[in-house]
């Protein structure tokens, strides 16, 4: 099992996670988003993924982009824990609030549309105030959402795919300065996951590219 990754991808730390919680060994093979322009739009991994983006998963012979579509093969191949409930309306209630944060949240905050604001002129301090205000709109709904369903953790008492996504955003937020006490479920819920070892080590400071503290 290989997954390219970087350490900051936010895609890439939701995989990090399940692969963590299925306690499945991997090897990560770096993808640095920002040396010389991104070794993502280099020859090598555009052979990979011809959309230039991380996480790929490589399984055998199998190989495959986008974060969601990785983490239902990992739950249908190695189903222990499953992530993604199988029937009844819990699996759907699970599917939608990991796309609120999949497909709502993060790609308003991530990596190529902050290089397209700084592109087209956004001050520092816009771009900043850009990324608050959709996390903050994204968040405020999601924490309405989770405060109706949420137990010991997103979705009732057992991980599931919400929390696996919830983390790295959550992450995003605190790294962006978003003020995560205005969310008191969502704040509960990292507060909680991140005591469980597979997301201490699902984790950016502890991937093999992070940059070392000097």
């Amino acid at each position: 099992m290989r997954l390219y990754s970087y350490w900051r991808s936010s895609a890439s730390y939701r995989v990090r996670i399940a692969l963590n919680l299925k306690q499945i060994e991997f090897e990560t093979l770096p993808v640095n988003l920002l040396k010389e322009g991104g070794e993502q739009h280099k020859g090598l991994f555009r052979d990979v993924n011809g959309s230039g983006l991380v996480p790929v998963l490589v399984d055998g012979g199998t190989v495959i982009s986008q974060s969601l579509t990785i983490l239902e093969y990992l739950d249908e191949q190695y189903p222990e824990p499953q992530l993604i409930p199988l029937h009844g309306q819990e699996r759907y209630l699970v599917q939608s609030l990991a796309q609120d944060i999949v497909v709502d949240i993060h790609p308003l905050n991530n990596l190529r549309v902050q290089q397209y604001l700084t592109n087209q002129g956004f001050s520092d301090k816009q771009n900043l105030q850009w990324l608050q205000h959709w996390m903050q709109v994204g968040f405020s709904a999601l924490d309405e959402k989770l405060h109706k369903v949420a137990g010991n953790y997103c979705v009732g008492a057992d991980v599931s795919l919400v929390d696996v996504c919830l983390v790295p955003q959550v992450y995003n937020a605190l790294r962006f300065n978003l003020d995560i006490t205005e969310f008191p479920t969502i704040e509960r819920l990292y507060l909680r996951l991140m005591t469980k070892e597979a997301f201490q080590q699902a984790a950016p400071e502890k991937q093999p590219d992070a940059p070392k503290a000097k």
